[in-house]
């Protein structure tokens, strides 16, 4: 292909409104226009990256024995009120009526859609296994969308739904989708790792996540270097740290604070580790009648270590605020505790309260916490001898580096990463809640097992930009660069010789197969370098009337730091060398 035949848009300065690398080299490359909030245009040379990405999906997705259709964006809300997620899924749901009154929504995602049709279609069990796929727009009303693609609005996903017979057939499609997944990202050439996370929204029982490696990642990845232990840190186990000390050494003392409302404060003021602080964290829970009306209100109060942090999807999972919980409300803490945050504490409270404490806090002896006073906290606190043992213990924290790994064959790191795929094993969720059934071997209906894998298409440039740039531009791995080679003839628009030997450069390297654009735009040696230095592509072949003399060009790797002369004869062999290797 000739630069003058697709679109080469590039700008010297980032827009102001892009906050991470990925976003400002994407628009500086001319790969995406923005249109409104969260909400992008993609140009040609982005749209030929898109391109590639699902050109790689399909042929894994195939090879893994998955079918391919296409669901509708639209979808009617019936189905989703089928399942409950109509109701439940919040403002991210984008809900619309047609010009009959009826209810839709713009899909951020198609399980009810899935399953609507393998309710229609698969009655036997001699149709299952079966796994359906689809690449397809899909929208999630963001309140703050931020990061370009990678938390837009819009956006392009393939999400794949498996259906089994039981849950061991359901588990070999799952294994089948993990291998497959691997097999996807390993082609693109990412640095990324599988950790197991918690299924969210979605639901469902084995769930893991697939994290592209990057310093800039929103995700905390959380493994053992060695051992095979991974996860994302929502759900890494924090095992229960050993007491500061074997028992009680301390009197209960009511120490004037004034002035620290922090745990790194008082352990400052009172010469103490962090550690030996606990924090308190008050939460809420809501029992409502039946027209929705609250009745009752319980206050929590969580209780982690001074140097730990509460992870709020493990709380959730504590039996009594698994139906969901809300940090309490200023006049709620102070009802209760007699003061506003800053002072807290388990200790005499002006009303009852729910203790949860970190299976930490429960080891812990002789530590200080908030006094329920202004400007006083308790020092020598012990449970048992001076407040009741907590009414439940559970891990409620995020695990820090150096923690025990869980599995007992080390201590724990924590690296970045970018969510860019997900795989889970649902069970009966949908399938139950929709009625789709089966019917086995002695003709009784049985609910289908399912299972749902998701590859985020357009978020993967982004990741993979975050993983690969350096202050030039993008460095793109060469499967995903929208060209794979470019020849920069010098002096194409007013030298033969040279638009004649990067014209038979082009030609040859495109009956090879390579993907090679040639820049016949005309533009000065250092603004073309520039521009395809930024996009981002591999390699990159220099014509020159001096080099020809010699019998060379010049051939340089987009990582690389300098060209190397290369005879003209051998340039095309030795370009498609490196991009096989």
């Amino acid at each position: 292909m000739r630069a003058t035949q697709t679109f080469v848009s590039t700008l010297k300065e980032a827009p102001t409104d892009a906050e991470v690398i990925s976003h400002k080299l994407m628009v500086r490359a001319g790969l995406i226009k923005r249109l409104g909030a969260g909400i992008y245009n993609y140009m040609p040379l982005g749209l030929r990256v898109i391109r590639k990405v699902e050109a790689i999906i399909r042929e894994e997705m195939n090879r893994a024995g998955a079918i391919e259709l296409l669901m509708p964006v639209v979808q009617p809300a019936e189905l989703w009120m089928e399942t409950g997620r109509f109701q439940k899924m919040g403002p991210e749901l984008l809900r619309v009526k047609d010009r009959h009154e009826r209810d839709f929504v713009i899909q951020p995602t198609s399980e009810e859609v899935i399953t609507d049709i393998a309710r229609q279609e698969l009655k036997s069990y001699k149709q299952l296994p079966r796994n359906f796929y689809h690449i397809q727009t899909k929208f999630r009303d963001e309140r703050r969308p931020r990061f370009g693609l990678m938390r837009g609005r819009e956006f392009t996903m393939k999400d794949a739904y498996s259906f089994d017979r039981d849950v061991a057939s359901g588990l070999t499609s799952y294994q089948a989708m993990f291998k497959a997944y691997c097999a996807i990202f390993d082609r693109m050439g990412l640095t990324y790792r599988a950790v197991a996370a918690d299924s969210g929204a979605i639901g469902g029982d084995a769930s893991q996540e697939f994290q592209v490696i990057a310093d800039t990642g929103e995700d905390a990845l959380v493994y053992c270097p060695t051992s095979d232990y991974a996860a994302n840190i929502e759900l890494a186990e924090a095992v229960a740290l050993p007491p500061l000390q074997a028992s009680a050494s301390a009197p209960l003392a009511k120490t004037p604070t004034p002035g620290k409302a922090t745990c790194e404060d008082v352990a400052a003021l009172l010469g103490i580790p962090l550690a030996a602080t606990v924090k308190s964290l008050v939460l809420a829970t809501d029992e409502k009648n039946e027209r929705g009306d609250v009745v009752k209100t319980t206050v929590w109060l969580l209780l982690v270590r001074g140097d730990h942090a509460l992870n709020e999807v493990k709380a959730s999972k504590v039996p009594a605020l698994k139906d969901g919980f809300r940090f309490a409300t200023v006049a709620e803490i102070e009802s209760h505790f007699g003061c506003k945050p800053g002072y807290l504490g388990p200790i005499g409270t002006r009303q009852p309260v729910k203790v949860v404490a970190d299976r930490t806090v429960a080891a812990m002896h002789d530590f200080v916490c908030g006094a329920n006073e202004p400007g006083f906290h308790y020092t020598g606190v012990n449970w048992g001898r001076d407040l009741p043992q907590p009414d439940a213990v559970a891990d409620i924290r995020n695990v820090v580096p150096g923690d025990p790994s869980p599995d007992g064959r080390g201590v724990l790191a924590v690296q970045r990463g970018i969510e860019v795929g997900h795989v889970f094993l649902l069970g009966t969720k949908y399938s139950a809640a929709m009625n789709a059934n089966y019917l086995d071997e002695s003709g009784k209906p049985q609910p289908m097992v399912m299972g749902c894998y998701g590859i985020g298409v357009t978020r993967l440039l982004g990741a993979a930009i975050e993983q690969g740039h350096d202050e030039r531009g993008i460095v793109w791995p060469t499967a995903l660069a929208p060209f794979a080679v470019v020849v920069c003839p010098i002096g194409y628009d007013r030298t033969p010789e040279v638009r004649a030997a990067a014209e038979r450069l082009h030609d040859e390297l495109a009956a090879a197969g390579v993907d090679v654009v040639l820049d016949d735009r005309g533009e000065r040696p250092g603004a073309m370098f520039a521009d395809w230095e930024l996009i981002g592509i591999p390699q990159r072949i220099v014509v020159s009337e001096r080099g020809l003399k010699a019998g060379t060009v010049e051939v340089q790797g987009r990582r690389e730091t300098a060209a190397s002369a290369v005879p003209l004869a051998d340039a095309a062999a030795l370009v498609k060398a490196r991009l096989g290797a």
